[in-house]
């Protein structure tokens, strides 16, 4: 009976011990492993500056295409600019033009 008694009070403790660390442990562990846990949340972090760096970019290059836009258009033309893509569209030098044929690179 005394030992039974002992081993109760020794077993009961311990098992929910035992229980609350392995629930404890099953949140830490989902905590950084998870879904929506530390280690998700870096690899978003990464995600989000590659598309920022992506996004600096194309914003760059839109700045560049807006503003040889806006010279086509409007009461003046750029005429050296109109000349180049008149040349590059229609595949055409000029008179004046020095053409240096360059060898291909073979692989």
């Amino acid at each position: 009976m005394v030992v039974r008694t002992r081993f109760t009070s020794i077993a009961i403790p311990l098992l929910f011990h035992l229980f609350s660390g392995a629930v404890g442990g099953f949140f830490v562990w989902h905590a950084f492993h998870g879904g929506r846990g530390v280690a998700a949340d870096l690899q978003t972090r990464r995600e989000i500056a590659s598309v920022e760096a992506r996004l600096k970019q194309v914003r760059a290059e839109k700045a560049l295409w807006d503003k040889r836009t806006a010279l086509l258009r409007g009461p003046v033309v750029d005429r050296d600019l109109l000349d180049e893509e008149a040349r590059n569209q229609l595949n055409r030098v000029g008179k004046d033009d020095l053409v240096i044929i360059l060898p291909q690179e073979q692989n």
